[in-house]
């Protein structure tokens, strides 16, 4: 959606090492901002973002017009079930929006793969989800999440944060691994690791935070779980002054 950082740079790196030609789609999707949202301040700055993406070597930047992907009000797809929980619990409409853009995107450039960060894990399962489901001849490469030297996953959204709340948003990462680590470690029981998650976003609250979730999922249906027998991440979602940050471990 622009704002490139070195996340979405390393991605396209990753996609022009493996790849005859990279195609980069830039557009800033309406559809899926709630009301109240950020979509009219959201970072814009096309010259810079085509500059950037031509400096790694992507082939075509596609930057379509609203009015080029959403022509009138059209069908939309809805993902069952992994779309509704977490940021599609909080962001309501967010998952519809995400997954039709998408399916418009790879209708429109027709890509043999698409490249996408583990950043955001839910919009990869929920893309991942409705790739199976519509039978979309695509393979999806997902990579893994580019952050600072004190741990901040890169985001558009960071170039919110004031001074004090950025030297405070590497917390969220800190008690994510602290919190992995402690599963890993000790064979916990399910209250146990209840009240670990429960901690861990108490800790996040203590220190300025206004957590919406800290949660432990399985990686495919997104579902809340109590213990790490099964491919799990742990997922989390707070504000921190009015930006708001998610991140993930992959247990």
């Amino acid at each position: 959606m622009g704002g490139f950082h070195e996340g979405h740079l390393q991605l396209m790196r990753t996609a022009r090492t493996e790849c005859d030609r990279v195609v980069v789609s830039l557009f800033v999707n309406p559809t899926q901002f709630g009301e109240g949202e950020d979509f009219e301040r959201y970072p814009r700055d096309l010259d810079r973002d085509a500059g950037l993406a031509e400096s790694v070597g992507v082939d075509v930047l596609f930057a379509p017009t609203v009015e080029e992907i959403y022509p009138r009000p059209g069908s939309t797809i809805h993902v069952p079930v992994v779309s509704k929980l977490w940021e599609g619990a909080h962001r309501p409409g967010h998952f519809e929006g995400v997954a039709t853009v998408v399916c418009k995107l790879f209708n429109m450039v027709r890509p043999e793969v698409a490249y996408f960060g583990l950043k955001d894990l839910q919009q990869c399962l929920v893309i991942t989800r409705m790739v199976e489901d519509l039978n979309i001849p695509i393979r999806l490469s997902l990579q893994p999440t580019v952050r600072e030297s004190d741990g901040l996953a890169l985001s558009s959204r960071n170039a919110y944060l004031t001074k004090e709340e950025r030297s405070l948003a590497p917390s969220l990462y800190k008690h994510l691994t602290a919190c992995k680590d402690l599963l890993k470690a000790s064979k916990l029981t399910h209250d146990e690791v209840d009240e670990a998650l429960k901690h861990a976003k108490f800790q996040l609250e203590d220190e300025g935070f206004r957590a919406d979730y800290f949660e432990l999922i399985d990686l495919e249906s997104a579902h809340s779980i109590r213990s790490i027998a099964m491919p799990c991440a742990i997922i989390a979602a707070a504000k921190l002054g009015k930006t708001r940050l998610i991140d993930n471990v992959v247990v």
